[in-house]
């Protein structure tokens, strides 16, 4: 999506001492990163983002040169030189510098891979703003991060942490964390009105969402009077062979059952597939009959570290809920398809 605001299309660059800072923001979400460079001149520029990048991208292998004259930057390397015009410094936000007092410090690799688990769940309509953000809630425990979309629940626990303020952060900037400001050791804090989080590389810092989040501890119930162990693997190769015939409209059919699971999908026009993986079952009925989504089940499955993982269910009409075996730290509950 364009910013509104011309401006907000091109990323600021200040280079002072023996380092080059770089911010771009789209006044929702603001990424800042700082590298060592040889610095020839001091001094600030504003330059556009997308264009600026990939010309960098495609240079040859080497040393990059940016130099800024008469409102142009050039970007220079072994042969190439793009000439760039800039945009006007004075109009780029003013933004405070980032506070990391009373901020957490944290695994870094554990928060990422935890953000990568969760939001999954978060929606991508614009149109329900609540719904694209995780909730990052304070427990007993620790840290709760939780996301829905209202078909399916993702929930991750991060033990150990003490968090001061509970907040709903936009899902789309923290899935831009491992790949701007992600690190083996990191801070962040949940503020009044944002969301920070920095390690050495840079910081991210994002607007929190306003609003109430939906009341998701109701949906996840004690115990389940069902349930299948399988592994990870198979299930994933499994939902792979049916989506061959299924799509996103067309149901996956489990059928949990003494021995293993039956995974059948059936498309009139196409015609279908079934096949049977080995399992353990436990429950009150003889077998049980549940439809998914086909897209939803494989990220939800996707999402777990275990190599073995549990579906609990209650029956063909209520949330069944995902997990890995002897790992409570992620939960991941789907509403079936009726069939």
């Amino acid at each position: 999506m364009r910013p509104a605001q011309a401006i907000l299309q091109g990323v600021l660059c200040e280079v002072h001492g023996e380092s080059l800072r770089v911010t771009g923001t789209d006044l929702e979400m603001t990424v800042r990163t700082t590298t060592r460079v040889e610095v020839l001149e001091e001094g600030s520029v504003v330059v556009p983002a997308r264009l600026a990048t990939e010309a960098i991208r495609k240079m040859p292998v080497g040393a990059v040169t940016l130099t800024s004259t008469d409102a142009e930057v050039e970007i220079m390397g072994a042969g190439p030189r793009f000439s760039l015009r800039e945009l006007p410094v004075d109009e780029f936000p003013q933004l405070g510098e980032v506070d990391f007092e009373g901020a957490i410090d944290v695994d870094g690799d554990e928060l990422v891979a935890a953000i990568t688990q969760v939001t999954v769940g978060a929606s991508m309509d614009s149109a329900r703003p609540i719904l694209t953000g995780v909730l990052f809630e304070k427990d007993e425990e620790g840290v709760r991060l939780v996301a829905t979309d209202s078909y399916r629940l993702a929930v991750r626990k991060l033990e150990g942490l003490a968090l001061k303020e509970s907040g709903l952060v936009p899902a789309r900037g923290l899935r831009e964390m491992g790949r701007t400001v992600g690190a083996a050791k990191m801070q962040f804090s949940i503020r009044q009105r944002e969301a920070v989080f920095g390690s050495e590389g840079g910081s991210l810092t994002l607007r929190l969402i306003e609003g109430t989040f939906p009341n998701y501890r109701q949906l996840l119930p004690e115990s389940y009077p069902n349930r299948i162990v399988v592994a990870k693997t198979g299930l994933l190769d499994a939902l792979g062979r049916a989506s061959l015939v299924a799509e996103d409209h067309i149901p996956v059919r489990l059928r949990l059952m003494e021995g293993g699971v039956e995974v059948t999908v059936t498309r009139q026009d196409v015609g279908g597939e079934t096949e049977h993986l080995p399992g353990e079952y436990q429950g009150e009925a003889e077998d049980v009959m549940i439809a998914f989504n086909p897209r939803y089940l494989t990220e939800g499955v996707s999402a777990i570290s275990a190599d073995e993982i549990q579906i609990e269910v209650s029956d063909g009409l209520k949330p069944s809920v995902i997990k890995g075996v002897d790992d409570d730290r992620f939960t991941y509950l789907l509403m079936p398809v009726r069939i």
